[in-house]
């Protein structure tokens, strides 16, 4: 839509919304007289409560998410107070009258009720208007959700194109040909060897390690893994005497490994018990 329509549409609201707060002002009114106000706070009293919903409107607008629905929340409950009153205005004869203090039913639940909601009224705008006024206040429209279908929680775009038109289409999805990428020139790519060469802090892949650097990574390496079957076996030695010996896929998952690693532990320390218990001999008769 064009820029001259979304002005048209938002003068055309503005519009809307006085002429509704014009016909509701009477009503409004004489409620706020009929529960004892004051003709100071009577003339007020639409601007609560109009006022509010205007507000939860332009938090609607604003806010995203959660936040939105608090607000549509805030705005329904308003409308639907704001009907009431103006629907029990009509009713009622003796409120179109400036005579004080007036019943607002007949029957006397009906007309707690009523009271209590005319008078809650004030005090909760107080408490919702500074609430959508703060989230309104804090919201990031950086950070705006993505909108997921409905009954689902909408998730953070991590990246947000600079342009609608960036935008892929939903279920249009369609296979990328990827541009081949542009050979650096010869000029840039000595220079990138250069700098890479006069920084002590770059770091080198392996192929780029020298033969001492490797051997010794290869050492290390071969350290940590004769110190991990060290402790695997340890491990299992001291399971074997507690009389619960670990079985192999235990003492893998114990340290990370496999299954078959765990085994060949196991097997290796039987192997050294069985080179290591003495061997008894049979001497024949004669030799003694």
């Amino acid at each position: 839509m064009k820029r001259s329509g979304k002005i048209f549409l938002v003068a055309a609201l503005v519009v809307v919304v006085c002429m509704a707060f014009r016909v509701s002002w009477n009503a409004l009114r004489d409620i706020a007289r009929a529960i004892g106000a004051d003709e100071t706070a009577a003339n007020f009293y639409p601007f609560v409560i109009d006022g509010l919903m205007a507000l939860a409107l332009i938090a609607t607008l604003v806010l995203v998410g959660k936040d939105r629905q608090f607000a549509l929340k805030v705005l329904g409950g308003y409308t639907a107070a704001s009907l009431v009153l103006n629907y029990v205005h009509g009713l009622v004869p003796a409120l179109h009258e400036a005579v004080g203090m007036v019943r607002l039913a007949d029957w006397d639940g009906a007309h707690y009720a009523l009271v209590f909601i005319a008078t809650s009224l004030p005090v909760g705008a107080i408490f919702f208007g500074s609430d959508l006024v703060a989230k309104v206040l804090h919201h990031r429209p950086d950070a705006e959700a993505v909108r997921a279908p409905d009954g689902q929680e909408s998730t953070p775009a991590p990246h947000t194109p600079a342009h609608p038109a960036q935008t892929p289409a939903i279920g249009h999805t369609e296979p990328s040909v990827q541009a081949p990428a542009p050979e650096p020139s010869t000029q840039i790519a000595g220079d990138a060897v250069a700098v890479r060469g006069s920084d002590p802090h770059t770091l080198r892949t392996p192929d780029e390690e020298t033969p001492e650097e490797l051997l010794h990574r290869e050492q290390f390496e071969e350290a940590l893994l004769e110190r991990m079957r060290q402790d695997a076996r340890r491990a299992y030695a001291e399971s074997a005497q507690a009389g619960r010996p670990l079985s192999a896929r235990a003492l893998g998952e114990a340290f990370g490994m496999s299954e078959s690693w765990g085994r060949k532990q196991i097997l290796a320390i039987r192997n050294d018990e069985a080179i290591s218990r003495p061997r008894l001999r049979a001497v024949e008769a004669g030799a003694v």
